[in-house]
């Protein structure tokens, strides 16, 4: 909460919607032996796959927004699960591609459905999921996560505090 603002910041609440929908996401899929990590990498890999392409991990990691040391190793998880293979990319030999197994192609299709139940319960509120105020609300989800935001240099002046 900033000091100015009588209620909670956007950042605040972004924060919260976040933790909400994880946690959510962590407890639909459970029963599926999935956590909400593994589920983003799992459906988007599904997706890059149905589109024709084998991702290497480092694409992975940039569809998702996942660190690529973190996709890794959920990567590892996931093969050990026997959800997806990895396999050395026949044109880098040091990069991995990605993909679901059989076993994982079911699981995966199992859990998008029960997340895009969750999704159309969570924006009900909204008008459901192909309402205009969530179609408005996701523009300006896009709008906010295509912002590039410059971290502040803990030593720049322009954050330090002056004394008189």
């Amino acid at each position: 909460m900033s000091n100015g603002s009588p209620g909670p910041t956007p950042g605040f609440l972004v924060w919260r919607l976040a933790n909400k929908w994880r946690v959510a996401v962590d407890r639909a899929v459970a029963p599926l032996g999935l956590t909400h990590a593994q589920y983003s990498l799992v459906a988007s890999l599904h997706g890059m796959q149905r589109a024709g392409e084998r991702p290497s991990q480092r694409q992975l990691a940039d569809r998702t927004g996942l660190e690529a040391l973190y996709v890794s190793k959920l990567a590892r998880t996931l093969e050990s699960a026997g959800l997806i293979e990895r396999t050395r990319d026949p044109r880098d030999p040091r990069a991995v591609q990605l993909a679901l197994t059989e076993q994982g192609q079911t699981v995966t299709r199992q859990a998008i459905t029960v997340v895009q139940e969750l999704l159309q319960q969570l924006l009900e509120p909204l008008g459901g999921l192909d309402a205009p105020r969530t179609r408005a609300f996701t523009r300006e989800l896009t709008t906010l996560l295509n912002a590039p935001l410059d971290p502040s240099v803990p030593n720049d002046e322009s954050t330090q505090e002056t004394t008189p």
